[in-house]
């Protein structure tokens, strides 16, 4: 039998307790309403379309037409408009040029409400540092983008090419379309870890497959995370299936990074190990950070290193996938278009059979096309930043620092008062001549200013080199029994895949690589 004396000391430890957890809900429901009222003050001299008492806008832009009714109220409200996350996180929503160069122009850093999400498996790298360590990596990271390094990427982003494709013609042989856009996902990640780390898909070991299969997970329970408004609490996310799941997939990318960093740094000291890694067709992601100093000769940190190869690694694989899957979408589409890029492609090659690097500059046509798949379907259609300072908009309105923004980058390359016909599929909007009057900011599918994407000319350079060579191959035309549905989550999706009927065009009609 418990004394009454004990009996009562956990009661009063129980009383104590509640009466702290009450207190602490307390503060933090104050906190939020605070919050609130901060942010309606900031943003109220500007409209907000009708919201849910709840959830704001949440519920409609998780709708599959969340995009269309972006647009729907880019007509309605000119410039911006308020955006609600629920009832305490509120973003001014822009889409319109001058609006997009007042912020973007400037060095803000990212909204923390939305990229917090990212640090347990990115930590902090580039995509989310901000002040004087983003300047710093930014600084050590640029060199590693340089022509001279990205030149021998070509021969990588064609080995990972040829091998989706032969599978494709595999897959083309049985006469129906099938979702291109897994393979084009498998595909860019084998890319990545060719360019990360020296070694894809073909030669992984045991641990480096896992790695693998941890980034293609994590990258699908980060976008469901972001999905589900229920999982954004962390307390209430870690506790979930999915939620460990997460932390499992974490451990094992992380695992296996340090692993690489200790081999390639213990390399470093030995002589003739760094010679062989000197001798290799093409120095990889992690060689270059591995080498990159400051002036005053500061080098990224074992914990730097992780975060920018993660960073690397989430940033670079599902935003390609899906600029590919989609581009392949508008040449099934707009077939007098595929044709035309075709032709340019086999023009180029002439009786070579390969692609050289100076070729990537000569596709004109392939690259307005290109171009064109981003203003349409942008691989990544949103972006976030938290202003730390004021800013002044051209027509006279403001916003306090503080304030969150979001970039709709979708509706900004549909907004009809700066793209006319903005539906039609036309490349020739990035012909030199009708490119040379358009606003700076109108066109920003790797965003803009000094935090853009560092790594647009890879991406770009992968793009060519993946669609000429899938061109070459195969002819694509659409199923119209099963049209893509848009769905905005981290990148730019298709919630049924992307269907397409692929006819091989033969080993006559094309080189072999």
């Amino acid at each position: 039998m418990v004394p009454f004396f004990l009996s009562l000391n956990v009661l009063r430890l129980g009383l104590w307790a509640s009466g702290l957890i009450l207190v602490l809900g307390f503060l933090k429901v104050a906190h939020l309403l605070l919050r609130r009222q901060k942010l309606i003050r900031a943003m109220d001299s500007f409209p907000a379309p009708p919201t849910h008492w709840l959830f704001g806008h949440a519920l409609e832009i998780q709708q599959t037409e969340s995009l269309d009714k972006i647009v729907s109220w880019t007509h309605q409200f000119p410039y911006a408009h308020q955006l609600w996350l629920g009832q305490f996180v509120g973003f001014l929503n822009i889409y319109e040029p001058d609006y997009a160069k007042a912020v973007y122009s400037r060095g803000d850093p990212k909204a923390a409400d939305v990229y917090d999400f990212f640090l347990q498996w990115i930590g902090r790298g580039l995509l989310v540092l901000e002040g004087p360590k983003w300047f710093q990596h930014r600084k050590l990271l640029t060199p590693g983008f340089h022509y001279d390094v990205l030149k021998p990427y070509v021969a990588v982003f064609a080995e990972s090419t040829h091998a989706m494709l032969d599978l494709w013609e595999k897959k083309a042989r049985e006469d129906k379309s099938f979702d291109i856009f897994c393979d084009v996902g498998r595909m860019a990640l084998d890319t990545l870890m060719k360019c990360t780390f020296g070694k894809g898909n073909s030669g992984l070991g045991q641990r480096d497959n896992n790695y693998y299969l941890a980034v293609s997970d994590l990258t699908m329970l980060m976008q469901q995370r972001l999905q589900s408004f229920q999982y954004h609490n962390d307390f209430i996310y870690w506790l979930t299936p999915h939620g460990r799941r997460f932390l499992r997939a974490c451990k094992v990318a992380h695992d296996h990074t340090d692993q690489v960093i200790r081999e390639r740094k213990a390399a470093l000291q030995d002589e003739k190990e760094w010679e062989k890694i000197q001798k290799k067709r093409h120095l990889d992601f992690l060689d270059i950070l591995l080498g990159a100093r400051d002036e005053s000769g500061s080098k990224l940190s074992d914990a730097d290193l992780r975060a920018e190869v993660d960073t690397f690694m989430f940033e670079g694989h599902d935003t390609t996938t899906s600029g590919i899957s989609w581009f392949l979408y508008c040449m099934a589409l707009y077939p007098e278009h595929q044709q035309r890029c075709r032709e340019e492609v086999q023009e180029l090659l002439g009786d070579r059979d390969t692609f050289q690097w100076d070729d990537l500059n000569k596709m004109t046509y392939l690259t307005m096309c290109i171009k064109e798949s981003f203003r349409l379907y942008p691989p990544v259609p949103q972006v976030y930043r938290q202003l730390n300072k004021p800013v002044n908009f051209v027509d006279g309105r403001s916003l306090p620092e503080g304030s969150l923004i979001s970039l709709h980058i979708y509706a900004l390359h549909r907004n009809g008062n700066v793209w006319p016909d903005p539906e039609v599929f036309d490349p020739l909007r990035f012909s030199p001549e009708n490119s040379s009057g358009r606003h700076p900011y109108a066109f920003i599918p790797f965003s803009a200013g000094p935090r853009n994407c560092i790594g647009q000319q890879f991406a770009m350079n992968e793009m060519k080199v993946v669609t000429a060579l899938c061109l070459l191959r195969f002819e694509f035309s659409v199923d119209p029994s099963q049209p893509p549905i848009k769905m905005l989550q981290l990148i730019l999706r298709s919630k049924n895949g992307i269907h397409l009927h692929l006819k091989s065009l033969g080993a006559g009609s094309r080189k072999q690589f």
